[in-house]
């Protein structure tokens, strides 16, 4: 009679929490469907190509839900309660029946469901635990590393290119477009959560796509991949940033922290010898970008022997003057140039309390504010440093050989398969503060000249348990250059710098019109 009794009132209770379900199921269905469940997709598919229409889908689709939101969280909120309840009504029935034994056949299954789901989400911990997200992995070689690849709403930046890939395109195939789509709905979701509003009540700011600046993304093939997201926050310098995880099953939300930049002083380091017109433009862009935008640099300059000295020192005032920006350093060194020497020199010449944020950056390098904002949000003392993967710009003489005159330098900051290659192989520009690059050594004082300092300076951190930041970046340029090899270099610096040399002039296709440029030419003279 009593296990009559029993499997009556567990069949009842079985009944209700499905009923339950379906309530569930039904509202969701009729209220939380979006009504036009393609407007985030048209955004990357190009189908938007203006911020207005843009905004203007976004504000139908909110206005559509907008009444439903209240109602329906409450009715969640409750359905859950009492599914929970429930929930804790049949398995303490279900302990009470084995403990007496007298556990109906065939309901040992849902009995052990808690465990099995336990033991699930301890899967999805040690695959956390595993992933490089809270800590660096040491790693044997730079090999080994695993690059993030950038995106934004409508673009994704990527390394793994070969020859039919672009390093810039829209994210063609669609499981790829869900995805990102995806990642970014759920992350405004956390940001808008009930839990945000009441931890902000004095200042509600609803999250949506347009607050959206920049994500990273990385799969590594034994863990999951790796989600992280940049959106604006409350201010002009403050940010949030969101962290996820998919270990080969369910989204982990990892971190939601507000992160304020208005502090964080960034100095930027340049070794220079000569050259002393490419400075000149290097100061342009560092008026524009750090002196009239940001306002929160230092720049240190770090200058090898005396030719050229005195163009260098009339440039600095001069902007000094006509800026009234003062937060200068000009260290001279009287010997042969080293770029790993000047950097150690500029990096320890800082003598503030500030635990400082370091840019190794070189002369002919062009940047925006956006990479100071990835600058500052991408390296952390005593947890990650970044090194950005730059584009490469090649040899504008060959890319646009058939206008004349060149375009304006602004419009060449293209990153497209035929202006430029993503510098995969540079390990020279790179943000990290002065107390990790104190600890960790510094470079290698022995090396002189061009070459090999920023790499094993590199390997140093992928040794250690930083974590290391390495990410293709749509707002850090490598302007094209002459180079010179010295025959003065050793055979494997010599390579390299051959190497180099020979990437940078222009992209596969172009190198193969001037390789066969005779018979490309004779075979157009013999169709005359």
């Amino acid at each position: 009679m009593l296990k009559k009794r029993l499997l009556a009132m567990v069949v009842r209770v079985g009944v209700i929490v499905f009923v339950l379900c379906c309530c569930l199921s039904l509202i969701y269905l009729l209220t939380c469907k979006p009504a036009h469940p393609n407007q985030l997709s048209l955004a990357w598919a190009g189908g938007v190509t203006s911020k207005e229409g843009y905004q203007a889908l976004l504000q139908e689709r909110e206005d559509s839900h907008k009444h439903y939101i209240n109602s329906l969280t409450k009715q969640i909120a409750q359905l859950k309660e009492a599914l929970q309840e429930r929930s804790r009504q049949l398995k303490d029935s279900l302990d009470k029946a084995k403990a007496k034994g007298i556990l109906p056949q065939g309901l040992d299954d849902l009995h052990r469901a808690p465990e099995e789901q336990t033991d699930l989400k301890e899967f999805f911990k040690t695959q956390l635990s595993r992933a490089e997200v809270f800590s660096g992995i040491k790693l044997p070689t730079e090999y080994a590393v695993v690059p993030f690849d950038s995106f934004t709403l409508r673009r994704v930046y990527q390394m793994e290119t070969g020859l039919t890939r672009h390093p810039e395109e829209r994210p063609v195939r669609k499981d790829r477009r869900d995805e990102l789509i995806g990642m970014l709905e759920t992350a405004l979701h956390v940001l808008n959560g009930r839990q945000e509003h009441k931890d902000r009540r004095e200042h509600k700011h609803t999250y949506s796509p347009t607050d959206f600046i920049e994500g990273l993304t990385r799969t590594e093939k034994d863990r999951g991949t790796v989600y992280e997201l940049m959106f604006k926050g409350d201010g002009p310098q403050d940010f949030r940033l969101l962290t996820f995880f998919r270990p080969f099953g369910p989204l982990i939300k990892v971190k939601n922290e507000k992160v304020d930049t208005g502090s964080m002083l960034v100095n930027i380091i340049v070794p220079l010898s000569k050259r002393a017109d490419t400075f000149k433009q290097f100061i342009s862009n560092f008026r524009e970008v750090c002196i009239q935008q940001d306002g929160r640099v230092h720049l240190t300059v770090v200058y090898f022997g005396q030719d050229q000295i005195d163009q260098v020192k009339s440039v600095l005032d001069q902007t000094s003057r006509e800026t009234r920006f003062r937060n200068f350093t000009l260290i001279q060194l009287k010997e042969d140039f080293s770029r790993g020497r000047g950097l150690e020199v500029g990096a320890r010449a800082w003598r503030q309390s500030q635990n400082v944020l370091l840019f190794f950056c070189d002369v002919d390098i062009y940047f925006t504010s956006d990479f100071l904002s990835s600058c500052r949000l991408n390296a952390e003392p005593g947890k990650k440093v970044y090194y950005p993967v730059l584009f490469s710009l090649y040899n504008p003489n060959l890319v646009y050989k058939n206008q004349t005159p060149l375009p304006p330098f602004q419009q060449q900051l293209v990153i497209q398969k035929d202006t430029g290659f993503w510098r995969d192989f540079g390990f020279g520009m790179t943000c990290q503060y002065r107390s990790d690059f104190i600890n960790i050594g510094g470079f290698d004082r022995i090396i002189k000249g061009w070459g090999l300092e920023d790499v094993h300076l590199y390997r140093k951190y992928l040794h250690s348990k930083l974590m290391v930041i390495r990410s293709t970046t749509r707002s850090l340029f490598h302007l094209w250059h002459e180079k010179h090899c010295s025959n003065e270099l050793p055979p494997d610096k010599y390579n390299m710098c051959m190497q180099t040399k020979a990437m940078s002039e222009a992209s596969h296709g172009h190198l193969g019109e001037l390789f066969f440029k005779q018979e490309i030419e004779a075979h157009l003279n013999s169709q005359k």
